[in-house]
């Protein structure tokens, strides 16, 4: 890593100059400005700036950055890293991208600077951002990725199998007697989306119809979005089934069923995924996938702080925990006889 001092003898002034600069810019003049942030760019100096706390000893940070804060998901595998980190005696620093590209890309360029223990992140895209995450690893500061893999790329991961998921939901419905199933998730650039709707597929047989209901999100709102174009069908072609791609959705429509005066599930059956809390405690409580959420925490906590107290013995690995079907009233209270 090149250092301020380097800077400056590059750009040909004093450390107080570049620190300026980089802190003041005010107070130095354009020429020289520009003079030192091209010294800074062709070094490809990061300035550090938890360097007090590393030279006293180790950072005890760990920075995280979820997906979506706003998913009761997300909570629960956090109550999973805290508990790990705090036997740890670390502390946790939690950022939310709220699947912004960008807003992570600038995360990572915090994280970067401020060089925490380690980094835990679901990406938005699992193979965006490989080129920070790879600078970060470069500079000590190991990744891992929870809720998503890191099959194609250098790291551990932890993450469910959401394919057998999706299949688990499927033999379900099936098993219940239904044969025209929806899908209602997205957008498709998620990989647990596009999983665990084929995962859905392959778990249809022939005869079996499927519809999908593409959503711009994943939350109660879109899921009433869903209902609605549900509920729009002609009985005739109405779906008996849904597969929601999580219980925000599968909330979301079951509100909508019950505004519409729709019954849940002899009208139409629903099933999540996750199993949040508020599935079970839903008005019809509802079926659900479940991942064991805090487990998937604590494992990557557990794994980032092993790669970072044993660099030298630590191996990558990619951890998929299995799902789990928790059958509730809002598939099993009324059984279809097979057609």
């Amino acid at each position: 890593m090149s250092s301020i001092k380097e800077v400056a003898r590059l750009a040909g002034v004093s450390v107080g100059t570049v620190s300026n600069v980089l802190n003041r810019p005010d107070l130095v003049a354009p020429d020289t400005r520009r003079r030192v942030q091209a010294a800074i760019e062709r070094l490809g100096y990061v300035r550090n700036g938890s360097a007090r706390q590393l030279r006293a000893g180790r950072s005890r940070t760990i920075g995280v950055v979820a997906l979506d804060l706003g998913n009761p998901f997300f909570i629960d595998v956090l109550r999973g890293v805290e508990s790990a980190a705090q036997q740890a005696d670390l502390t946790v620093m939690v950022f939310n991208s709220n699947k912004d590209a960008g807003r992570e890309a600038s995360l990572l360029d915090t994280f970067e600077e401020q060089r925490p223990l380690g980094v835990l992140i679901t990406p938005v895209n699992d193979s965006g951002e490989e080129e920070r995450l790879s600078r970060l690893v470069a500079r000590g500061i190991p990744v891992v990725r929870f809720d998503s893999s890191a099959r194609h790329s250098h790291g551990c991961s932890v993450a469910v199998d959401d394919v057998l998921g999706g299949r688990l939901a499927g033999m379900h419905l099936r098993e219940a007697g239904h044969r025209h199933i929806a899908f209602a998730g997205g957008p498709s650039t998620v990989r647990q989306v596009r999983e665990r709707r084929d995962g859905l597929a392959a778990a249809l047989g022939p005869g079996d119809t499927l519809t999908e209901i593409a959503l711009p999100d994943l939350t109660v709102a879109t899921g009433r979005m869903a209902g609605e174009e549900i509920a729009a069908l002609p009985p005739a072609d109405r779906p008996t089934a849904v597969f929601c791609a999580n219980d925000l959705v599968a909330i979301g429509v079951l509100q909508e069923m019950t505004l519409r005066g729709l019954k849940v599930p002899d009208d139409l059956a629903i099933i999540g995924y996750d199993d949040i809390d508020f599935a079970a405690a839903a008005a019809v409580p509802l079926s659900s996938v479940r991942q064991p959420r805090e487990q998937i925490g604590r494992t990557a906590a557990m794994l980032l702080l092993e790669e970072a107290n044993r660099p030298d013995e630590h191996e990558h690995r990619q951890v998929i925990f299995q799902p789990d079907l928790m059958a509730r009233t809002s598939t099993t209270a009324a059984r279809r006889a097979p057609e």
